[in-house]
């Protein structure tokens, strides 16, 4: 082998091990979903089966569609931890305004601007304001929940499945669901933006050194600002989604879903410090929980173990992220 020979090998070797390295957590959230997948498969007789495939896809069509949205509230080292209580005060209003007589399309329009005005709130106190997103976002958990169960009084309110709205839920477009539809669109519209136009490159900026992303002329607070506005419209729509698969909003709803939301980002790849971001990690890992939760129920395991799981999950996911993926790409380098 001579010399140049040997230098392109060398080369092709090192670009090999640079795109491993960028993307190792992405490979191995999507190696462990399809191991998940085969697991369940030869073990509950249901899972693989047509109707499965599509009811789990229904099930994690809220969760990715959040999780599109945290992924670049993460990536700017944000979080929000108020998108639970918003999918239940999102459902919960839908229903109200709907038995009130309320035209379903403009009740669909007033729920989503109220999450895009609980987003606006989150991230004008965080990125105007510098209060942490952390507390700022926990004290709209209370705040969206609180008002969710004093609107309802603890009760659930049936929606009517003559309306043309219980369709986003129910529905099906050639024999795939709505809700599944919607959320490939929105992970494949999060993709694109992430990763080819100049806002995703601010987000990420913004979470790997906002100070000097500043001092090329952004405006960082507006950058902030959007990334939790397009979370509280993730969250508003979600809540849709569920009050009208379901056929009736409650307060209860999204109970703990703040945590799948988060594990799946984190688990994904993309960092908790922020300044890195995988969407196509984030598919994966709603997909991993939506498997594991599915299968589960099928084996005839308690669904209280999914809670479980999905809190050892996030813990072992951001210590990878923190811990393992970090040296690795130290070693690479």
């Amino acid at each position: 082998m001579t010399a140049t020979s040997q230098r392109v090998v060398t080369t092709r070797s090192a670009r090999a091990g640079a795109h491993i390295g960028r993307h190792g957590q992405t490979i191995a959230i999507a190696v462990m979903l399809v191991v998940l997948l085969v697991f369940f498969a030869l073990s509950a007789d249901r899972f693989a089966t047509a109707g499965n495939m599509l009811n789990l896809m229904r099930q994690i069509a809220p969760t990715l569609i959040v999780a599109v949205a945290m992924t670049f509230v993460i990536s700017t080292s944000g979080i929000d931890l108020s998108v639970g209580s918003t999918v239940a005060l999102s459902g919960s209003l839908l229903a109200i305004v709907l038995k009130q007589g309320w035209d379903p399309t403009l009740a669909l329009i007033a729920v989503l601007a109220l999450g895009a005005a609980v987003g606006f709130v989150n991230g004008w106190f965080s990125a105007y304001h510098g209060i942490p997103p952390f507390i700022v976002t926990l004290a709209m958990l209370s705040i969206m929940r609180g008002t969710a169960l004093r609107a309802t009084e603890g009760y659930s309110t049936p929606i009517d499945s003559e309306l043309w709205i219980v369709q986003l839920g129910q529905g099906r477009i050639a024999g795939v669901p709505i809700p599944a539809i919607l959320a490939v669109l929105i992970a494949l519209a999060g993709w694109v933006v992430l990763t080819r136009t100049p806002f995703g490159r601010y987000v990420i900026g913004l979470g790997s050194n906002g100070e000097s992303l500043r001092r090329t002329g952004v405006n960082i607070r507006k950058v902030g600002l959007a990334v939790y506005v397009l979370t509280g419209v993730a969250a508003a729509l979600a809540g849709v989604l569920i009050a009208t698969r379901l056929s009736s909003g409650s307060s209860n709803a999204g109970s703990g879903f703040e945590l799948e939301v988060i594990t799946a980002v984190v688990l994904g790849g993309t960092s908790l410090f922020g300044g890195r971001g995988s969407m196509l990690g984030t598919i994966f890992g709603a997909l991993t929980l939506g498997v594991i939760a599915n299968g589960l129920v099928l084996l005839h395991i308690s669904p209280f173990y999914v809670q479980i799981v999905q809190g050892a999950i996030l813990l072992l996911a951001i210590f990878a992220n923190s811990k393992v993926w970090t040296r690795f790409g130290a070693v690479r380098k």
